[in-house]
């Protein structure tokens, strides 16, 4: 019996290739830039299943050119780049990689504070320069983390990891979601619930852990930025497109908030060119970014993949109801 047909837009790594070569005829692509548009529809045609990243648009435009297409697994927890009611609609099971990256964007959204509060860039940049004179007693004087208030936006997964490190900076943590959280949660990690407005006016250190979705997309824009504290950092480890980068230069230019520290961007992999500025920290979608973390994420997709050919329901299913039209 021949082997379902697959199309990877990445290599893997070695142990997902495993996973995938071991059920599946697997096509991988190659070259080490992103596949271009017509590369991605051509070499999905005949295929019963997409492994994708999220660069990828799994919409209806890639689906009517796959009719075989049983399963678009997105190496990634986020998926605003499958379109999951027509994936639905056309009997198209869709998978992501959840919880498998909480501690490790966690960990990065505190790298990504600290940077910026402490103005490592500014003093890497120094010191590679050559221009460095030594010590001197105001030179590249930041922020302390400790003891000041950390304003978490979403408490889901990773806002929790998030708020259980800053229990060793003897931090006041504050959050707002749309969801409150279970009172013994919160108790544990030493948190209180916020509104938005209330959270943004208090917080020193706002860090946002929310999805894309129509009503995040946006979330911070200009009366956001002007009711923070002028003293105050914005981290973003979440989805670029929750900030309107405008906005936040605007903001910036004005001095309503002291710096930012950003992992995704508005319009990736573009970046607003009044970013690059000495008190923004800018990464390049690095919060996944370990080589264990990013392993586990490949190994994920590709078990929700070989789980649907084998007779199975892929773990990490967005759209459950779609096996009813199998």
């Amino acid at each position: 019996m021949a082997k379902p047909k697959v199309f990877a837009t990445h290599q893997l790594f070695e142990e997902a290739r495993q996973i995938l070569n071991a059920a599946c005829d697997v096509e991988y692509w190659a070259n080490e830039e992103r596949p271009p548009r017509e590369e991605v529809l051509r070499h999905v045609k005949d295929k019963e299943g997409l492994v994708c990243l999220l660069t990828e648009k799994v919409n209806d435009e890639l689906l009517r050119v796959a009719p075989k297409l049983r399963i678009a697994a997105n190496v990634a927890v986020g998926y605003d780049n499958i379109d999951v009611a027509t994936c639905t609609k056309r009997g198209v099971v869709a998978t992501n990689t959840p919880g498998v990256l909480d501690e490790t964007t966690a960990d990065f959204a505190w790298t990504l504070m600290m940077a910026v509060a402490r103005r490592l860039a500014e003093g890497e940049q120094l010191a590679r320069s050559g221009n460095w004179k030594g010590w001197n007693l105001d030179q590249l004087c930041g922020a302390d983390i400790w003891g000041k208030t950390l304003g978490l936006v979403g408490f889901g997964r990773i806002g929790r990891a998030v708020a259980r490190r800053a229990l060793g900076f003897q931090m006041k943590v504050i959050y707002t979601d749309a969801v409150k959280a279970p009172e013994e949660i919160a108790k544990s990690l030493n948190v209180e619930y916020r509104d938005m407005n209330t959270l943004l006016a208090e917080s020193d250190f706002i860090s946002l852990h929310v999805p894309l979705m129509p009503e995040t997309r946006g979330l911070f824009d200009s009366p956001k930025f002007y009711r923070m504290k002028p003293t105050a950092f914005l981290i973003n480890t979440s989805r670029g497109p929750v900030v309107e980068e405008a906005a936040l230069v605007a903001a910036l230019d004005a001095k309503k908030i002291a710096g930012a520290a950003l992992d995704v961007y508005e319009n990736e992999p573009f970046i607003h060119p009044g970013l690059k500025r000495p008190n923004v920290v800018l990464a390049p979608h690095l919060a996944s970014a370990s080589l264990e973390t990013r392993t586990n994420m490949a190994v994920m997709a590709a078990k929700n993949v070989v789980a649907l050919f084998t007779g199975q329901t892929p773990p990490n299913m967005l759209n459950p109801a779609v096996l009813n039209k199998f």
